[in-house]
């Protein structure tokens, strides 16, 4: 007990959380990905997938509680060190200061993060909790996608999404050390890869879903 508090009680910790969580999170963004690709094959493949994935009943469940578990670590340890940092200098900088690696991803972080919260509560109140006993999925995605607005509002989400994952997947290895110039610049060309796969590959779900479904 006292090595859990010792360890995450100090700032490195809490990162470090964030970091195992938040590389957990582009897992999941990974997985649920090649999954909706699916849509690209109609709605009959479509409608399959969601089928199987359901299917897998208690593994769904456990997945869902462990992805909950996940959110609530990451949220509320980023807010915590959002507010530590932001004590330990309550007078804001004159100017904007991107010298030492700051950027504008890393320095939106914490307002990108509250944004992508609001967007899985819609999301999931318009996907998760509705009625799927009447209706198949590709049912479901093709009268929300039918929403101007909803789409214009999903499709800015994703360029949040990307902006978050841009700065955060770097970041995580950074916090296990990986902060080297061997391999950094890898790295952070990775991460830049995978902020334009999940913003493009998301992003482009609502124009699929108009033109297959």
């Amino acid at each position: 007990m006292d090595w859990v508090k010792g360890t995450f009680g100090t700032s490195i910790g809490k990162k470090q959380l964030m970091a195992v969580t938040g590389l957990g999170f582009i897992g999941f963004l990974t997985g649920h990905l090649l999954g909706n690709l699916t849509i690209y094959l109609g709605p009959e493949s479509f409608n399959s997938y969601a089928e199987h994935l359901h299917a897998l009943g208690p593994l769904v469940n456990m997945a869902e509680v462990g992805l909950l578990l996940f959110a609530t670590v990451h949220i509320s340890t980023g807010l915590l060190l959002f507010y530590q940092n932001y004590k330990a200098r309550p007078v804001k900088y004159v100017g904007k200061k991107w010298a030492g690696g700051r950027t504008i991803f890393s320095a939106t972080m914490p307002y990108t993060g509250v944004l992508i919260l609001v967007f899985l509560i819609i999301h999931l109140k318009t996907f998760h909790f509705v009625d799927h006993d009447n209706q198949t999925i590709s049912q479901i995605a093709s009268n929300v996608f039918s929403s101007v607005g909803y789409v214009v509002f999903y499709t800015l989400s994703m360029v949040v999404v990307a902006f978050h994952v841009k700065h955060g997947f770097w970041s995580a290895f950074q916090t296990f050390g990986a902060n080297h110039v061997k391999y950094m610049p890898a790295i952070f060309v990775l991460s830049a890869i995978c902020a334009v796969v999940a913003g493009i590959g998301f992003g482009f779900l609502p124009v699929v879903s108009r033109l297959v479904l």
